[in-house]
């Protein structure tokens, strides 16, 4: 049987960083980093087709993520996170087709790069108190809503957990639950919108091997890094994050 798939050396030039990348940030470390995946892997095939090539490589990142991270979630969290989540996706598979991707990606960067800034110039004290319960229902509806359109969904929903101040280990386990049971949610969706064909899927398979490398790097990371240099680098994903999407949509 003859399989179809993607040869183009320079479309893997830049596909190769991108699933690493990715799977750094799906396994809790540096989360906002894995924004870059698709806009990376876009440089060389449109937008659609690098969300739908990344669809299996994000379920087998996001199956070693929930191995290695499940005895550190926080349920109380995640109950709050996941219905605005979902509600998200749907609004996403909804308006998939009528949307201009690259207004998407300017508002998820100049949302990113507006939070950045408000962190750096008013940094929260020990005894700020965490974000209002609001601030979290749009910000993690949002982050449904960019991640069914580009897997962009890191961004805003780390702007609400980050304040929280979790552990690194709570964190990167929280956000690996979360984005297994959202990125499940958009398979029948992608499905029926015509994404799932044959030579991006057999294009995915040819990157999979790729991904324990990423999630076990970040794993291995977030295990031993202080909570104030992990949400220093999570600042510097997210810095660069917000910059790729505002250029892309500036382009």
């Amino acid at each position: 049987m003859n399989f179809s798939i993607i040869t183009d050396p320079f479309f893997y030039l830049f596909a190769i960083p991108a699933v690493l990348l990715l799977g750094v940030s799906k396994s809790g470390f540096g989360i906002g980093i894995g924004s870059l995946a698709v806009p990376l892997m876009a440089l060389t095939i449109s937008v659609p087709q690098a969300a739908a090539i990344m669809m299996p490589v994000l379920l087998c990142v996001d199956l070693l993520g929930l191995a290695a991270f499940r005895k550190n979630i926080d349920v109380k969290l995640l109950r709050f996170l996941i219905p605005l989540g979902l509600l998200g996706t749907l609004l996403g598979a909804l308006l998939f087709k009528s949307l201009d991707t690259r207004l998407v990606a300017g508002v998820v960067g100049g949302l990113t790069l507006l939070f950045l800034a408000q962190r750096l110039i008013f940094p929260p004290r020990a005894d700020s108190p965490p974000p209002p319960r609001w601030v979290g229902v749009i910000l993690t509806t949002i982050s449904g809503f960019t991640s069914f359109v580009a897997h962009s969904g890191g961004p805003p929903i780390s702007a609400y957990v980050i304040p929280l101040r979790l552990s690194p280990m709570h964190f990167a386990a929280t956000m690996a639950y979360f984005f297994f049971v959202i990125n499940l949610s958009k398979w029948l969706p992608f499905g029926l919108l015509g994404l799932l064909d044959e030579r991006n899927m057999v294009t995915s398979l040819v990157l999979l091997p790729l991904v324990p490398v990423g999630v076990f790097a970040g794993f291995a990371m977030a295990k031993r890094i202080s909570p104030v240099l992990f949400n220093r680098l999570i600042y510097w994903g997210m810095g660069l994050t917000g910059s790729k999407l505002l250029w892309d949509a500036w382009r």
